[in-house]
């Protein structure tokens, strides 16, 4: 399917905008770099983001970075000429990861370390071309499981926000997709034809994953209680908007 023709569906475009509104996540003149892994839920992140700026009330401009954190398997280079189509900025960073964490990482989980790694990465770059908001792919059932993680293993009651400054306050991250079911990215993508990198991070399979243990309990207890994130959502509210920027 050409980009041209690639329309999100409207569940996911009404939830974005709910979340983009309620969390004024986007303003006039916004310079946006979004984080893509290459995988469903960036992508469509990207999808839709470029679909917004079409008919949204403020102008803002968007561009994309990939963090390779070269471990075997995930290959972004089919990606370049799919952003050369779109005629989007996309910067590209390699650093291993992966062999660092097995030096450094101390009392943290691979995804954790490579996220908060990734992140500084990110903003580096941000700062270096003049971005001001960095843009995450991270949805509704990413949140759920943090909530619980946070719960269970540090004792404390909190989640990914939807909208905060770093902690140097000169760059706001958003989670557009704070409202979105990961099925419904996974959904789109699949029928838009986006060009998913498979497998974006192999090592997420083979690293112990708390993640992954939360996300089974979830699909365990929906299961039985199909209500189940929408009362997540309306639970954690308050931590999303908690310090909200200015």
């Amino acid at each position: 399917m050409s980009e041209a023709r690639i329309k999100p569906p409207k569940s996911l475009l009404r939830l974005v905008g709910r979340a983009i509104v309620d969390y004024d996540m986007i303003r006039d003149g916004d310079r946006i770099l979004l984080g893509v892994s290459g995988g469903k839920d960036s992508l469509s992140l990207l999808a839709i983001l470029r679909h917004l700026q079409t008919y949204a009330p403020v102008r803002f401009e968007l561009g994309v970075i990939t963090v390779d954190p070269e471990v075997p398997g995930f290959d972004p280079a089919p990606l370049k000429a799919y952003y050369g189509d779109l005629g989007i900025p996309w910067l590209y960073e390699q650093q291993p990861i992966m062999e660092q964490a097995k030096a450094h990482m101390d009392g943290d989980s691979f995804c954790a370390y490579c996220a908060r790694m990734k992140r500084g990465i990110m903003y580096r770059l941000c700062r270096r071309e003049g971005y001001g908001v960095l843009a995450l792919g991270q949805h509704l059932d990413d949140l759920a499981e943090s909530l619980l993680m946070s719960l269970f293993h540090g004792g404390q009651l909190r989640t990914m926000k939807a909208h905060y400054r770093n902690d140097a306050g000169d760059i706001r991250i958003i989670r557009p997709l704070a409202y979105c079911r990961e099925r419904q990215t996974a959904a789109f993508a699949e029928a838009a034809g986006l060009p998913v990198v498979p497998d974006s991070c192999p090592a997420c399979f083979t690293m112990p994953s708390r993640r992954e243990h939360m996300k089974a309990l979830l699909a365990r207890e929906e299961a039985e209680h199909p209500h189940l994130f929408a009362n997540i959502l309306r639970a954690i509210r308050p931590l999303l908007t908690e310090g909200a920027p200015p």
